[in-house]
C-alpha cells in the first residue's frame, strides 16, 4: 500500500518495536502460568460436555476436583487422564460424575503411569482438534461452492435474549444484505466463571454465548446462506472469565469471527488483567486453528475518553493486540482491529479528524479487516440528525478502505430496536456503498494539509506512548488508567483466584498441539478478500 498520508516508515517500524517490548513481559507471565478457565477449555476440546442437575457444567465440577485435591499447577490433563485410566472410567463424563461425588482420588503420576495418562490426553485432544480443522474446512467448502461478499462487510447485532427470537430476525437481516451477525451476549455473562448449557430463552440485553446456541445459529445461517448463495458469517463474543472455553466451543462450532481483545475485559468489565492475558493467549491460538476472525475492541475507549484528546490510544491498543495476536499464531488476515467515529459533531472539522485517524489505522495495518464501529454517544434522540450521521460514518468507512461496518442505527440506544430501523440502517450503508465504494482511490489527502498533520501527529503520540509503557510495564500503564481513562491494577478485578503458576512438569495437551502450527485444514478461500489481502 502507497501511503497516502506519507508517513514516516521508520516511526511505523519504531512503533512496532516498541509494542513488542511492551507486550514480550506480559506474554513470558502468559507462559509461565495457566488459569482455571484454561483447564477447563482443554477439558472441553477433549469432548467433555454438559452439565449436572444444578446446572453447573461437567468441566467446571472435573476441574475443581482436581485443583482441590492436586491442584492445578501440573494441568488438569495429567491428574484427569491417570483417574481416568486408573479407574477404568469408560469416558471423561463418568469420571466427571464420581469426581464431583467425591468418589475419585487423583494424583500426580511419574513414570510409565505419567506416559500412559499423556498419551490418552492428547489423543483425546487430538479428536477435538480435529473436529475444529474439520469445521475449518467446511469454512473454506461452503465459501467456495457459494460466494464470499466483497468488502466492506455489513456487519449487524441481534440482542433479543432469546435465541429462538435472533434466529429469524439474523436470518431476515442476511436477506437484506448483512454479511455478518453478531449475537451480542447477556450483560454480564462475561463475570460469570462457568459456560451456560444449552438453548437460552431468557438473556437480557443479549443472549447467553453456549454451544447449543452457537449450534443453532451456524446451521440457521448455513441455511440462508444457501438461499441466498452467499456466506454469512456468525459472530459472538470470546471474553470474561470463561474467554478460553467459549473460543473453543466457537471452533468446534464454526463460528467465524470472535469478539477477543487483550484489554476490553480488564477495563470495562473488571476482570483481573493477569488472568485476561493468561486467557487470551490461548483463546487467540485456538482462534487461530479455528481460522476465526478476531475483533478487538479499542472503539470502546473512546466511549469514556474523548475521541480526539485519546485518538492515539486506539493506535496503542491495536499495535499492542496486533504483537499479541501475532505471537500466539494469528495471521494478518484474521486482525479485524477495532476503532470507531465518535467524534463530536459540533468539533470543528469533525469529519476530517474522522478521515484522518480511520485511514491512518488503514495504512498502518494494510492487510488487517479493520471493525469500524459506528457512532454512539452522540446519538441524542433525533433520529434525522442520527441517520445523518451514521451516513457519514458510512461514507468515512467506503472512503478508507474499512474492511467490516457495524451499521449504525438513529434508535442506538435500543439493545434490540425494530426491525425496520435495521431495514432503514442497512438501506443507508448500502446506499452509500454502491454510490461511493469507489471513492477511496481518488481519495487523496492535500500533502502536508489538514488530514496528513492530524495522522502524524497521532502516530507520533502513540510513539511517545509506547515508549512510556515500554519503560514502565504494561500492566502499570493499566492501572494508571492509560486506556479508556479507567483504572485496573494488576491485584485487582474479577478472577485473579483463577491464576495458576505452572509447576515443572505441567502439562497442556491442546497447547502442545495448537503451538505445533495450524495443521492441514483444507487451506482458506482464495476468495476472501481479508484473507488474501487482494483488496490493499
Amino acid at each position: 500500500m502507497k501511503s497516502k498520508l506519507n508517513l514516516d516508515p521508520e516511526k511505523v517500524r519504531l512503533a512496532r518495536e516498541l509494542a513488542r517490548r511492551a507486550g514480550e513481559p506480559v506474554t513470558e507471565l502468559a507462559t509461565a502460568h495457566t488459569t482455571a478457565s484454561i483447564e477447563r477449555a482443554v477439558l472441553r476440546i477433549a469432548g467433555l460436555d454438559g452439565a449436572d442437575q444444578d446446572g453447573m457444567p461437567w468441566v467446571n465440577r472435573l476441574a475443581d476436583a482436581v485443583r482441590e485435591s492436586v491442584g492445578l499447577a501440573h494441568g488438569v490433563a495429567l491428574p484427569a487422564w491417570d483417574a481416568l485410566v486408573a479407574g477404568g472410567y469408560p469416558d471423561l463424563r463418568t469420571l466427571a460424575e464420581q469426581a464431583a461425588a467425591g468418589q475419585v482420588k487423583f494424583r500426580i503420576p511419574g513414570g510409565s503411569e505419567a506416559a500412559a495418562a499423556r498419551e490418552l490426553a492428547v489423543r483425546s485432544v487430538a479428536a477435538g482438534v480435529a473436529t475444529i480443522d474439520a469445521q475449518r474446512a467446511r469454512r473454506t467448502r461452503m465459501i467456495g461452492d457459494l460466494a464470499d461478499p466483497p468488502q466492506p462487510w455489513i456487519y449487524l447485532i441481534v440482542a433479543t435474549g432469546d435465541i429462538y427470537e435472533d434466529i429469524p430476525q439474523a436470518q431476515a437481516a442476511a436477506r437484506e444484505s448483512a454479511d455478518v451477525i453478531a449475537v451480542i451476549r447477556s450483560t454480564g455473562q462475561s463475570l460469570l466463571d462457568y459456560v451456560p448449557e444449552g438453548a437460552t430463552r431468557e438473556g437480557y440485553a443479549g443472549t447467553y454465548a453456549t454451544r447449543e446456541n452457537f449450534r443453532l445459529m451456524r446451521a440457521a445461517l448455513d441455511e440462508t446462506s444457501r438461499e441466498l448463495g452467499r456466506y454469512v458469517r456468525l459472530t459472538n463474543y470470546a471474553s470474561g472469565l470463561c474467554m478460553p472455553e467459549i473460543a473453543a466451543l466457537a471452533g468446534l462450532e464454526r463460528l467465524d469471527m470472535m469478539l477477543n481483545d487483550c484489554m476490553y475485559g480488564i477495563i470495562f468489565r473488571d476482570i483481573n488483567p493477569v488472568r485476561t492475558f493468561i486467557d487470551q493467549r490461548f483463546s487467540r491460538q485456538v482462534h487461530a486453528r479455528a481460522g476465526i476472525v478476531i475483533n478487538t475492541g479499542e472503539d470502546n475507549y473512546l466511549t469514556t475518553a474523548d475521541p480526539v484528546d485519546a485518538a492515539h490510544t486506539v493506535v496503542v491498543s491495536q499495535l499492542l493486540n496486533e504483537y499479541f495476536a501475532l505471537e500466539a499464531g494469528l495471521e494478518t488476515w484474521q486482525l479485524g482491529l477495532g476503532h470507531a467515529f465518535e467524534i463530536n459533531p459540533a468539533v470543528p472539522d469533525s469529519f476530517l479528524l474522522e478521515l484522518a485517524h480511520a485511514q491512518l489505522v488503514r495504512e498502518l495495518f494494510p492487510g488487517a479487516p479493520l471493525k469500524y464501529m459506528p457512532p454512539t454517544k452522540h446519538m441524542t434522540g433525533n433520529v434525522f440528525a442520527g441517520y445523518l450521521l451514521d451516513a457519514f460514518f458510512n461514507l468515512c468507512g467506503v472512503m478508507t478502505d474499512q474492511s467490516i461496518l457495524l451499521i449504525g442505527m438513529m434508535t442506538e440506544g435500543i439493545h434490540t430496536p425494530f426491525l425496520s430501523d435495521r431495514d432503514l440502517a442497512l438501506e443507508n450503508v448500502r446506499y452509500v456503498r454502491d454510490a461511493a465504494g469507489r471513492l477511496g482511490e481518488s481519495f487523496v489527502p492535500a500533502p502536508g494539509g489538514f488530514i496528513e498533520q492530524r495522522a502524524k501527529q497521532v502516530l507520533g503520540d502513540s510513539v511517545a506512548l509506547l515508549r512510556r509503557i515500554s519503560e514502565e510495564g504494561l500492566l502499570t500503564a493499566i492501572a494508571a488508567g492509560t486506556f479508556g481513562i479507567t483504572r485496573r491494577p494488576a491485584d485487582g478485578g474479577r478472577g485473579l483466584d483463577g491464576v495458576i503458576s505452572r509447576a515443572d512438569g505441567y502439562f497442556n495437551p491442546a497447547s502442545e498441539i495448537l503451538e505445533a502450527g495450524t495443521g492441514d485444514a483444507g487451506g482458506e478461500p482464495a476468495a476472501s478478500l481479508s484473507e488474501t489481502g487482494a483488496s490493499r
